[in-house]
């Protein structure tokens, strides 16, 4: 009998089997590309108007604009913000408040800061430098004050919602050029935008870009009739809100100089928006001209300069502007009325804001007094929107 290799000869029937159904297996799948082929070129133009059609007609809420399609924009300015010691003094009232608060350098900020926070932009005049710098200038060692602070103690304004601040004052140089530029350098760490005469601030929220201006106008006016104007008409071509800043007036005076009134109106006939000034330390009435508002003075708001000045009753002014299809509308204003100190017997350095009926009358009484001689002054200082 003839003998057979048994397991040779079942691996040469598995081979064959496996031939044959991979034969069978390539006739089928040729079978359905063609069937998908067919699907494809019947259907593929309409399902692929069927997705374009879905993604046009996905809607993502922005959160940033009203039900018009509008942008409702919110800014708060306040008057001088003023920090830290003068070097030449042994004394520094700053310091001493600063250990009774626990060395926590957000003390000033503690009973403003939710209001900052709840706004678009808030502004303040920084009257001061941030340096460790000594040096005192020539032409300032006869001042009566001098300020400086650590540049760590920007984060009193970055830690609290204040994200720019107007650079033209008569502090901003008491320690030099080289002080003046550890300045700009503290605030553009902690993401402060900052103006001045020869630099544009620029800041953007919800979408819309705010452009900021400041002047020193003090014995300066011949040198700004014209550069003024051009500035903002160069400003207002490319941004829909310019805030201008001026430091301006004479100190603890109540009204403005005419001087001022014609700065402040050349300005708004040149395209600003708002126009916020600081320097005589008293609050100071409100126009409205041309449908835009100036603030002639903000008076103080944190000022370590005086233990205990005179008047410590300021305001903080807040605006609403409606932005839609690159134009801004002023939506009207409204102030809140504060002390710059929570105390009564001393400047503790901590703006609060009133709550009593007699203070707020007085602060609304003084605006109201000092603007009767005022062509364009408001008539009523809202409380609320």
């Amino acid at each position: 009998m003839k003998q057979y290799n048994i397991p040779v000869l079942l691996s040469f029937v598995l081979c064959i089997l496996l031939l044959a159904s991979w034969a069978g297996a390539e006739i089928i799948e040729d079978e359905e590309e063609i069937l998908l082929d067919d699907v494809f070129e019947n259907w593929g133009a309409d399902m692929e108007t069927q997705f374009s059609s879905q993604e046009e007609t996905v809607i993502i809420p922005d959160e940033t604009l009203e039900p018009d399609g509008s942008t409702l924009i919110t800014i708060s300015a306040t008057g001088d913000f003023t920090i830290g010691g003068d070097s030449r003094k042994r004394t520094d009232i700053f310091q001493d408040e600063l250990d009774r608060q626990n060395g926590d350098i957000n003390f000033t900020m503690k009973n403003m800061r939710d209001v900052f926070l709840a706004d678009d932009l808030t502004i303040v005049n920084f009257e001061g430098t941030l340096t460790d710098s000594t040096f005192v200038p020539q032409s300032k060692k006869n001042n009566q004050f001098l300020f400086s602070a650590p540049p760590s103690y920007v984060s009193m304004l970055s830690d609290n919602g204040i994200e720019a601040v107007a650079l033209e004052n008569n502090h901003i140089m008491d320690h030099g050029e080289d002080a003046y530029e550890d300045t700009k350098e503290a605030l553009r760490s902690a993401n402060i935008v900052y103006s001045n005469s020869t630099e544009l601030g620029t800041f953007t929220t919800k979408g819309v870009t705010i452009a900021m201006l400041s002047y020193l106008c003090i014995d300066r006016y011949d040198s700004l009739w014209d550069k003024v104007p051009a500035d903002i008409q160069k400003a207002k071509a490319e941004y829909p809100i310019v805030i201008v800043s001026f430091h301006w007036g004479n100190e603890k005076d109540y009204a403005p100089t005419k001087n001022q009134i014609r700065m402040g109106r050349l300005a708004v006939d040149s395209g600003a928006d708002l126009v916020l000034g600081h320097h005589s330390h008293r609050m100071n009435p409100i126009e409205k001209y041309n449908g835009v508002y100036i603030c002639y003075s903000l008076g103080n708001f944190c000022f370590s300069g005086n233990s205990k000045p005179s008047d410590m009753l300021s305001y903080v002014f807040q605006i609403r502007f409606r932005v839609k299809n690159g134009e801004a509308q002023s939506e009207g204003f409204r102030i809140i009325p504060i002390s710059i100190s929570s105390r009564k017997d001393r400047n503790d350095f901590i703006p609060t804001v009133l709550t009593k009926e007699t203070s707020i009358d007085a602060v609304l009484t003084t605006l109201k007094a000092n603007g009767r001689s005022l062509e364009y002054a408001v008539e009523e200082y809202p409380l609320d929107w």
